[in-house]
Order: C-alpha cells, then sequence, then structure tokens
C-alpha cells in the first residue's frame, strides 16, 4: 500500500509539473548565464558538458515507473553525448517535478570520476532549488563540476565544441 501511495504521489507531481515550470526556473536569462558558466570551464577542461531541465516524465515513463536516473541515460543516448572524440561527454540532467539532478558521464571521465565525486555538485543545485534558487545554484554546481573536470582533463591546446552549451529545457 505505501508504495502505491508514493508511486501516485510521484504520479500527481509530475502530472501537475508543466513545461512553464521549466520556463520560470530557468527564464531565457537564466540559461544565457548558465551557457557561459558551462563554456567557460569548456576553456579550461576538455570534457564536454550538457544541461537537460526537464520539468515532468513524459506519461509513458510514469507509468513504466522510470527513475529520474534512467531518464537521463536515456536522454544521454537519445542526445549522442557519449559521441565525443575523447569519450568526455556529461549529462547534468535536472528534473525539477523528482526534484533531483543525476549527472551521466561517458567512458573516460567515467573512469576517473565516480558518484562520490559527483555528490556535492549535485547537493549544491538541489538544496539549493529547494529554496526557489535555480540559476545560481546550477551555476555554483557547475563550478564545482568544471574545477572536478580541470584536475583530471586540462586543456591541451584548442578543440572543438563537440556539444550545445546551451541548456535544454524538454
Amino acid at each position: 500500500m505505501v508504495k502505491l501511495s508514493l508511486w501516485l504521489s510521484r504520479f500527481c507531481k509530475h502530472l501537475c509539473t508543466s513545461a512553464a515550470s521549466g520556463k520560470r526556473a530557468f527564464p531565457v536569462a537564466a540559461q544565457k548565464i548558465i551557457q557561459a558558466a558551462i563554456a567557460t570551464g569548456e576553456k579550461c577542461h576538455r570534457a564536454q558538458v550538457r544541461l537537460i531541465v526537464e520539468p515532468a516524465l513524459p506519461l509513458g515513463a510514469l507509468i513504466e515507473k522510470i527513475s529520474s536516473r534512467e531518464r537521463a541515460r536515456e536522454l544521454f543516448a537519445h542526445h549522442r553525448i557519449w559521441d565525443t572524440e575523447e569519450n568526455v561527454g556529461i549529462l547534468i540532467y535536472i528534473n525539477l517535478a523528482d526534484r533531483k539532478v543525476e549527472i551521466i558521464t561517458d567512458r573516460s571521465v567515467g573512469r576517473v570520476l565516480h558518484a562520490n565525486d559527483w555528490y556535492a555538485v549535485c547537493q549544491t543545485m538541489t538544496s539549493g532549488f529547494a529554496l526557489g534558487n535555480f540559476c545560481d545554484s546550477a551555476v555554483d554546481g557547475i563550478k564545482l563540476m568544471n574545477d572536478l573536470l580541470l584536475q583530471h582533463f586540462p586543456r591541451q591546446g584548442s578543440s572543438s565544441n563537440e556539444l550545445s552549451n546551451k541548456p535544454l529545457i524538454l
């Protein structure tokens, strides 16, 4: 009975969270600031970062009881974040209804940095989001992530920007 109650609660949160919620949390001005934070980091490290915000899961994913982590993996594949020359793609996935931040990394990054390394990044974002501070919290998390990546993947010469730095609001 408890599991059903939790599932119904999650289902209702997702049904009540609209695309407008994503635009309110991350208006165009905030997206530009986040885009600049990603671009700044990519000038210092070799990783390629993509941020995707999904206000709520699609109905089919809810019915199938897909977790935010599973959804992040789907989007990582769908948006070909794994398809970078050095296998250094990173997805920061934000699900507003679940109040979750998931970080999915490609092979090269995953060999060096693990879940424990990403905890502070996710915690920085989610604690700020809980206070309604979406832009600054996302930027603070990205800065922490950039510091981690700089330690392990410092920029060596010039390279192309393989993934869009612009946040994607689904």
